[in-house]
């Protein structure tokens, strides 16, 4: 028995072909005059995406691609069509993103809309599975703040009773408040919510962050965890979703991901025409540019102090630069981290140099004075490796419900 939808449909006269498709792949079915009966071959005629059970025989067929055929013994439509389908599912006729986008429930029948998820389901259960090996416990943390998380702007306001509140723009305070608490190690895989106004092909206003955080670590400690994690994520994709690759036309190899300071990465690029000073952030093209001068997979490391979150704990050696990091694959940031500052004068120094009111951060800075202990962390954006892993130009292609400036449905 064999259950999904009509992929195609081919009637040659005495014979009757169905491609039945489910997140497996497609099956092929066949019925001939003389061998399948009326009732079951009138029934194989149907609209493409009508949704189907065929119960049948297994027969050999070197012609087809999978090397057998499924005879009909009977053929249900299960559910009859009663609108069109708005765009070819077979991809032969191509469809705008934002067409497929407002009918997703069908775009994710595309075999490479499905290969994309087959994907990206490696993709978490890799993360849990190598952060759990070293010993870090998965957490749940609030979806709902009562202040900037981060000490950005860029938030969402929802009515919580009688007072304001906001849709967390990052796990970070609570992953922290995790340590200190004594958990030691944690992960999580949680949503992110920025209300920037982007119209790009690589943000969205809701993303999914895998983030991680280690107790009595300092940066390099953290920076060796990110690489094993992702360089896990991609062997494990690479293992389990050949068959999704090859249909997506893509080949992943396992990169060897190079450590390189900021000042490094600086003159490089200096060197190459782009002019820079310190104490600049990078942008896209910089950081396309080093992944072109130093590899596919680069941790961007030691970054000045003012381009960096308030809590990024400065460099012993140098005041100029902190202890953060990002991970940059294949030109776009993928990841991103740093040591935190556990030492409250030093905490507040970097929010007033900043020109913030530490007063505004007292319970944040209040939990670094009861034993906090040295630790560091980062955060990898699940849409944006799964984009880069898949080729996709679109971050919107991995977000299964997308949210973008526009989008608030489906």
């Amino acid at each position: 028995m064999l259950a999904g939808w009509v992929h195609e449909v081919r009637n040659i006269g005495k014979i009757v072909f169905v491609l039945l498709r489910d997140r497996t792949g497609i099956a092929q079915i066949i019925g001939k005059e003389g061998e399948t009966d009326r009732q079951t071959l009138a029934a194989m005629n149907l609209p493409k995406e009508s949704v189907v059970v065929v119960k049948g025989r297994v027969k050999k067929n070197a012609e087809s691609k999978k090397g057998y055929e499924i005879v009909p013994i009977e053929f249900t439509n299960v559910n009859p069509l009663e609108r069109g389908i708005p765009f070819e599912v077979t991809g032969k006729v191509p469809a705008d993103i934002d067409v497929r986008l407002d009918y997703r429930y069908i775009d994710l029948r595309r075999l490479e809309t499905t290969s994309i998820f087959n994907i990206e389901s490696t993709i978490l259960w890799a993360f849990r599975n190598t952060l759990a090996k070293e010993g870090f416990l998965e957490i749940r943390t609030p979806a709902l703040v009562e202040a900037a998380t981060e000490g950005g702007a860029d938030l969402f306001s929802v009515e919580y009773f009688e007072k304001k509140a906001f849709l967390a723009q990052s796990p970070q305070l609570y992953k922290q408040l995790a340590v200190i608490g004594g958990m030691d190690r944690v992960m999580m895989i949680v949503p992110a919510f920025r209300a920037e106004k982007h119209n790009t092909v690589y943000h969205l206003n809701e993303v999914t962050q895998m983030d991680a955080e280690m107790g009595f670590a300092d940066h390099n400690d953290a920076i060796r965890m990110l690489k094993k994690t992702f360089t896990g994520i991609v062997k494990e994709v690479i293992k389990r979703n050949s068959a999704d690759l090859e249909r997506l036309g893509v080949e992943l190899k396992v990169p060897k991901v190079k450590e390189v300071t900021y000042r490094s990465a600086l003159k490089k690029l200096n060197a190459n025409g782009m002019k820079i000073e310190f104490g600049q952030d990078l942008n896209r093209e910089n950081e396309e540019m080093i992944c072109k001068l130093f590899g596919d997979a680069v941790v961007l490391k030691e970054y000045p102090s003012a381009v960096r979150a308030f809590y990024s704990m400065p460099n012993g050696k140098d005041p100029k630069i902190c202890n953060s990091y990002d991970l940059l694959y294949k030109g776009l940031e993928l990841a991103s981290g740093a040591q935190r500052i556990h030492i409250p004068e030093i905490l507040i120094n970097s929010i007033r140099g900043r020109g913030l009111d530490p007063a505004n951060f007292d319970f944040y800075i209040n939990a670094f004075k009861q034993g906090a202990p040295p630790h560091a962390g980062w955060s990898i954006g699940l849409e944006r490796l799964a984009m880069k892993l898949t080729n996709m130009q679109n971050i919107r292609e991995t977000s299964l419900f997308p949210r973008d400036r526009v989008r608030l449905k489906p």
